[in-house]
């Protein structure tokens, strides 16, 4: 059985749960409201103060879908209560980053700076010129919008220059040797 899936949710206080037909998965917080259509196959409940998700039988599909499914509403309630954010680091000599309105102004080397506009529900914060922190509740954009950031230049193995997550370790080679 899938322990994951096996799981219950515990709904902090001030947070509501709310399950429609087609297991339209609605939840309440004080950060906002997240809503997601979940595998029909499960049957998600609300029991008080937690929600529990079973699966109808163990076919590997099913047993896949239910650790899966608990998982997003998990996300979904943590996500309301604490949102999600990712850091992401500019290293090089005049690489920087900058804030005008909702729009991100990446200096990254090209012969143009590269502009990103914030998409909605989500918003992007500039420490110095080399820190931006992506902030939002739904856990799927915040990493969406992170990893478009980093796209736009992905950090090199040699000097290390580029845009990379704050936890990222990047495998640096060593450059060429000179002929004796």
């Amino acid at each position: 059985m899938s322990r994951i899936g096996r799981m219950p949710i515990a709904i902090p206080a001030g947070v509501t749960v709310d399950v429609a037909e087609n297991n339209k998965v609605t939840v309440k917080g004080p950060k906002g409201t997240l809503e997601r259509v979940l595998p029909e196959e499960m049957t998600i409940k609300v029991e008080g103060s937690e929600v529990v998700v079973t699966r109808p039988n163990d076919l590997k599909k099913m047993k896949s879908l239910h650790g899966l499914t608990r998982t997003l509403i998990a996300n979904m309630v943590k996500g309301v209560t604490d949102g999600y954010e990712k850091v992401l680091e500019i290293n090089g000599v005049g690489y920087r980053a900058q804030k005008q309105g909702k729009k991100l102004v990446l200096s990254l080397g090209y012969s143009h700076p590269v502009e990103m506009e914030d998409p909605e529900g989500l918003e992007t914060v500039v420490e110095g010129t080399n820190k931006i922190t992506v902030k939002g509740i739904d856990k799927e954009k915040v990493g969406q919008f992170a990893a478009e950031i980093r796209d736009k230049r992905r950090p090199e193995p040699y000097k290390g220059k580029g845009i990379k997550y704050a936890d990222e370790v990047i495998r640096r080679k060593v450059g060429k040797t000179g002929k004796k």
